[in-house]
């Protein structure tokens, strides 16, 4: 069995802009932890929306973006509709169970890159 991978790489499809006009799209999640699901149900702004858990929650497994300081409620909340639905599909693939992710290099460049393998019969 391999190390686990708590943070990932992401590229986001667009980008997040800044108030200075700056383009942010490359950054990292890492996995959510029970705290993570659990404690945005507190927030006033999730019982009044409950469609709002999601941007608590981003806000805090993604660890970094650009050359943002941080990424809080405000931030995911001036993303594209694209980027959220893409860090939306990112945070459930890299928490559910099962998720295989191997590094690969390309023979030829040998760049480096993830690859998700899907067990056989899924």
């Amino acid at each position: 069995m391999g190390i686990l991978q708590t943070e990932h790489d992401f590229t986001l499809p667009m980008g997040y802009v800044d108030e200075t006009g700056t383009l942010h799209r490359d950054g990292k999640m890492r996995l959510a932890t029970a705290a993570d699901e659990i404690l945005p149900m507190k927030d006033p702004r999730v019982q009044n929306n409950p469609a709002y858990l999601t941007v608590i929650l981003l806000s805090r497994v993604v660890t970094g973006l650009g050359s943002l300081k941080m990424v809080n409620p405000k931030v995911i909340e001036g993303l594209f509709a694209g980027d959220f639905a893409y860090l939306q599909e990112m945070y459930t693939r890299i928490n559910q169970n099962g998720s295989n992710v191997i590094k690969a290099i390309c023979p030829k460049c040998e760049h480096k890159f993830d690859v998700e393998v899907q067990s056989l019969g899924e």
